[in-house]
């Protein structure tokens, strides 16, 4: 057994494989209440901010215990990142192999029966599927990951991976070489699976309906990212219906039914084409989400005429399905939809939140649960599981309750490890002074003026990161019509191109001005000067017209409780600290994080944002902040 303040002290193994690796407090201690939360199979919260180095901190007890272990992340890159550098440097680092396991959604995999059923594509996607059958011949793996020279979202992937609904299982001719059963039996045999947070949440929800799970049995359940959680539960043990997924059967229907040549089953088929049309002519136009309370008497005809087709296709189908795999398949899935066109169309058929997205060229109808809580509860207080969730934003202040009751942990244990980083030294928060409020149509203006000549004050680059598309599109505009007021600098916009090369461009510049939103909040790590402002034109107050908002707040007032000091005010207090945290990502990185609303100096809440991000002085000075920089700067020189 490794001894743990060895491990992470002055002469860590980890010394010969991480270049600049130095001994952290915090990362040793949370290494030993994750040791304590596996063995006693208990529940642990953890907090540990930027640097704390929380990936060794448990990865390192999950592999001494003995335990079978899953460690969920938030993404699929993220996953990568911890099984193919994290778990083999630490496995290196104690001096023996691990038996480790990467297991991803069946849509990351290549399926042979699918690709050697691939007819004609357009010639758009040609390039993509010849490159897909020449790597059918290398992989081992078959997970598209490695394919790195086609795009993660070509439209070729969906033709040449499955879905639960169009796996053919067992009956598949080519079963015996299925990459999905392989990474399962893989991970059926590892002591560590590496999954993200989908799949355990798929999994979970197989639970709930009482099927066998896919997931090995595991003793122990690390979630890293945790702050996602609660609201992908709430999506997951949600219904949707997508007009999307329904042309896609369609037209797989239409294709299988030909060699039956009955004119009564293609004018069926016509028939539910034409009302998923006339649905999605008759949806609200302005894309986003939508109540359907609010359209339902448009929409209740359109509705029941496609529950219709939809009943007489299956009915159809119901007479030939037996005539092949796929057409069985095919028969299956639109049982399913029906089924769950029911649930969200008929109001009271569960109690939960009814709502509409509309996208350029689809919409889904969804339901949502306006609590996830006592679902999560049940599924986590099985007694012969440890459970430990970490991410660098779980509490407000040191209060972890906002979190812990959104997952239905009850009473569980909670620790904070703040950066080992010289926050108070490195970091400074500017709250620019007469600006108008965020509701003021000037607004976003406004944050530009106040924000480009810090510009002159650093070498190094700027994000500007907003709370909506709006705000975005209008910086954006008046950054291309000010250009001269950036100095030279590269404007790179979210949007423009995929996230990922928009990063690299910003790195490889070194002084470039990023506007962004959404994704740009968490997940995203510039080191060095590249970034040394972020800029946060608003409040990150979730809308509480969203209906993820709504359902949470409707259940909240149920209960009796304050929708806004309960919910709204923490979420936006744990974004904020998301988006802030894009700054400090190495110890001798520096910056100022600007922040444009008003709201903070002149609403009593604003003391809990500002505390959120100390040890970090607040001023109001720009020159204050030019010396800030300055200083830094010549520190850095002379470095």
């Amino acid at each position: 057994m490794t001894d743990l303040s060895e491990f992470f002290g002055e002469n860590s193994p980890l010394k010969q494989y991480l270049p600049g690796f130095q001994p952290r407090a915090g990362q040793a201690w949370m290494a030993e209440a994750v040791t304590e939360t596996i063995a006693g199979l208990g529940k642990l919260v953890v907090e540990a901010g930027t640097g704390t180095g929380k990936t060794f901190a448990y990865l390192l007890p999950a592999l001494q215990s003995g335990r079978r272990t899953i460690i969920s992340t938030g993404t699929k890159a993220l996953q990568d990142q911890l099984y193919h550098r994290d778990l083999p440097l630490i496995g290196k680092a104690i001096g023996r192999p691990v038996a480790t396991a990467l297991l991803k959604g069946r849509a990351n995999y290549l399926c042979l029966e699918r690709l050697d059923h691939v007819a004609e594509v357009s010639d758009t996607l040609l390039e993509d599927l010849n490159a897909v059958r020449e790597w059918r011949h290398r992989t081992t793996s078959g997970d598209k990951a490695e394919l790195t020279e086609v795009a993660e979202d070509s439209r070729v992937w969906p033709l040449v991976t499955s879905t639960v609904d169009n796996c053919l299982g067992q009956k598949c001719p080519a079963w015996s070489d299925c990459h999905v059963v392989k990474a399962r039996r893989a991970a059926q045999d590892a002591d560590l699976v590496v999954v993200n947070h989908h799949l355990l949440l798929a999994d979970l929800a197989m639970k709930e309906e009482g099927f066998v799970e896919f997931l090995p049995g595991a003793e122990a359940i690390i979630v890293d990212e945790a702050h996602q959680i609660p609201d992908l539960a709430v999506q997951f043990f949600g219904v949707g219906f997508g007009s999307r997924e329904l042309e896609r059967v369609i037209d797989e229907v239409r294709v299988e039914a030909v060699p039956f040549q009955q004119p009564e089953l293609q004018r069926r088929i016509d028939a539910l084409q034409t009302a998923a049309r006339v649905l999605r002519a008759e949806a609200p136009r302005q894309e986003g989400r939508h109540q359907l309370a609010e359209h339902i008497d448009t929409l209740r005809k359109p509705l029941d005429a496609l529950r219709l087709a939809l009943g007489e296709l299956i009915t159809a189908l119901a007479e030939i399905a037996g005539g092949s795999l796929e057409l069985e398949k095919l028969h299956e899935q639109l049982i399913g939809m029906s089924e769950r066109l029911a649930l969200v169309a008929v109001d009271d058929a569960w109690d939960g939140l009814r709502w509409i997205e509309i996208n350029p060229r689809s919409l889904r109808i969804n339901l949502t649960p306006l609590d996830v809580s006592a679902t999560l509860h049940g599924l986590i207080d099985t007694g012969h599981q440890a459970w430990v969730f970490t991410s660098a934003t779980l509490a407000v202040g040191e209060d972890f309750s906002h979190f812990a009751s959104r997952m239905g942990l009850g009473d569980v244990t909670g620790l904070t490890f703040p950066s080992p980083y010289a926050v108070d030294n490195n970091g400074l928060v500017y709250l620019p002074p007469d600006l108008p409020q965020p509701s003021d149509p000037a607004h976003t203006e406004s944050v530009l003026e106040a924000v480009v000549p810090l510009l002159d004050m650093t070498s190094g680059g700027m994000f500007c990161l907003f709370t909506s598309h709006r705000a975005l599109n209008a910086a954006a505009k008046w950054c291309r019509k000010n250009k001269k007021s950036l100095g030279g600098r590269q404007l790179l916009v979210q949007g423009s191109a995929p996230r990922d090369d928009l990063l690299r461009r910003f790195r490889d510049a070194g002084s470039a001005v990023l506007l962004g939103t959404g994704s740009f909040w968490e997940g995203v790590d510039v080191r060095g000067r590249a970034l040394t402002v972020v800029v946060i034109d608003k409040l990150p107050f979730a809308s509480p017209a969203d209906p993820l908002m709504m359902a949470r707040l409707e259940f909240i007032r149920r209960e009796g409780g304050n929708g806004f000091t309960e919910h709204q005010l923490p979420q936006a207090v744990l974004a904020l600290k998301q988006g802030a945290g894009r700054l400090l990502r190495d110890q001798s990185d520096y910056g100022v994080i600007v922040l444009c609303d008003p709201r903070l100096g002149t609403k009593s809440y604003g003391r809990t944002f500002l505390r959120s991000l100390e040890p970090m002085a607040v001023t109001s000075s720009q020159d204050q902040v030019g010396d800030f920089l300055s200083g830094h700067e010549r520190e850095g020189a002379v470095a």
